[in-house]
């Protein structure tokens, strides 16, 4: 696993060696939501997450970090009973509030999940739902755990002086899963991270200065580096650890669209009706929703209205970078117009690196989300005679998973620009 990922991050490195630009201060399309250039995609939403809250927060902290061992015993419910309700008023900043929404979102996952789908909580206790909520209401994030907690800010350097690379790395706050939901945190991580010299250079007032040269040189290596490198060596990493466990990927579902908790959540002390919200997905990911919106990629009506709505999943910074791309002058416009048949070469090889990253995915998926349910349901079948609520193949985030999958996939190579 070391020699592949140092093979990647090599890589990396030479990405982000691509993604130095340089054009005018007038040409970013959206410096108020990204700077300096390349921070809003970065694989965090920090340069480097807080990993502690003050004293006064130990309660939180405290659980969070025996969470793992708390689930298994059976113990994590009785725990957060006992917890005493946190004035969120003495959280400082923002490095402090999202490690507080972290911390919260893995304790109400655990809370919610700890006996299984058979063993849901319908309440969520006061002294929980209250501070996530007004933590969730100061960051503009929903009170369920994200793609933005889940990785994003989930991560910290063993060595402070050491490179991002997934030996230096661990997550700051964890689940059961042991080292597969590491790894599964942690690749995800450095996939983000492979993506953000591509959209840098895509993300400007006009697209006078992407000629087939620029194409060539920055964004379309950086779409294949993201798929045929960085990728090849996540997904090589994974296979050198156990399969995603049916355990783990509970414990990322929502209480939408899922069979399981037809009824929602109620926030005790925060609304008398429950609510409903999808649990973390790799679809609030702002990084394929900047491609999409850089490539003009059109989805099915469907597939539009799940994306759109995991948007509202992501930090508002994020919301608001990809709402400014989507308003930007289109590039495939600007293609189209072009009498450069190398220009049009060269995006056709940004959209088919796309749509073959995509198409990655759905091996994954198959591999170690598919697989490890079709297992759990033969033996939950045969020692209970019918299988579990996981076999609907939903994702995570709410949808059926392989049918939008491939349906975006089908129509990013849409995408292609004929000759």
């Amino acid at each position: 696993m070391t020699k592949v990922f140092a093979q990647g991050c090599a890589y990396l490195t030479a990405l982000c060696a691509l993604s130095r630009i340089k054009l005018p201060a007038s040409e970013w399309t959206c410096v108020s939501h990204w700077s300096p250039a390349c921070d809003v995609l970065m694989p965090s939403l920090l340069p480097s997450p807080q990993t502690e809250l003050p004293p006064s927060y130990s309660p939180w902290m405290d659980i969070a970090h025996e969470l793992p061992k708390l689930i298994a015993s059976h113990q994590l419910r009785a725990c957060i009973h006992q917890m005493p309700q946190l004035n969120t008023q003495h959280l400082r900043g923002r490095e402090e509030l999202h490690l507080a929404h972290l911390v919260l979102s893995f304790l109400t996952m655990g809370y919610v999940w700890q006996e299984g789908e058979e063993g849901t909580m319908r309440v969520l206790p006061r002294n929980l739902a209250v501070p996530f909520w007004e933590v969730s209401q100061a960051l503009g994030l929903p009170p369920i755990l994200t793609h933005a907690d889940f990785v994003l800010a989930n991560w910290r350097r063993k060595d402070p002086s050491r490179p991002l690379e997934i030996e230096n790395l661990e997550p700051i706050i964890s689940l059961p899963g042991g080292e597969s939901l590491h790894g599964f945190i942690l690749v995800t991580l450095l996939v983000e991270k492979a993506a953000v010299p591509g959209i840098k250079v895509g993300c400007c007032k006009s697209h006078s200065h992407l000629t087939p040269q620029v194409f060539r040189a920055h964004l379309s290596p950086s779409l294949h580096a993201l798929l045929l490198l960085s990728l090849q060596a996540t997904i090589q990493a994974i296979h050198a650890l156990q399969h995603l466990d049916d355990e783990l990927l509970i414990f990322l579902s929502g209480w939408r669209d899922n069979a399981a908790m037809p009824h929602g959540l109620l926030y005790e002390g925060v609304s008398e009706q429950p609510m409903a919200f999808s649990g973390g997905s790799a679809a609030q990911s702002s990084v394929l929703h900047a491609f999409d919106e850089l490539l003009g990629i059109q989805h099915s009506q469907e597939s539009t209205a799940f994306l759109h709505r995991m948007r509202d999943y992501m930090p508002p910074p994020h919301r608001a970078f990809i709402r400014d791309i989507s308003r930007a002058p289109s590039l495939r416009q600007h293609i189209l117009s072009s009498a450069d048949l190398r220009l049009r070469e060269a995006f056709n090889h940004c959209i088919t690196a796309l749509a073959d990253f995509r198409s990655h995915h759905i091996a994954i998926v198959t591999k170690y989300i598919a697989v490890a349910k079709a297992k759990a349901g033969q033996e939950e079948a045969c020692s209970t005679g019918k299988p579990p609520a996981a076999l609907e193949a939903k994702g995570t985030g709410g949808s059926h998973i392989f049918i939008f999958l491939k349906s975006v996939r089908d129509s990013t190579r849409e995408g292609l620009i004929s000759a």
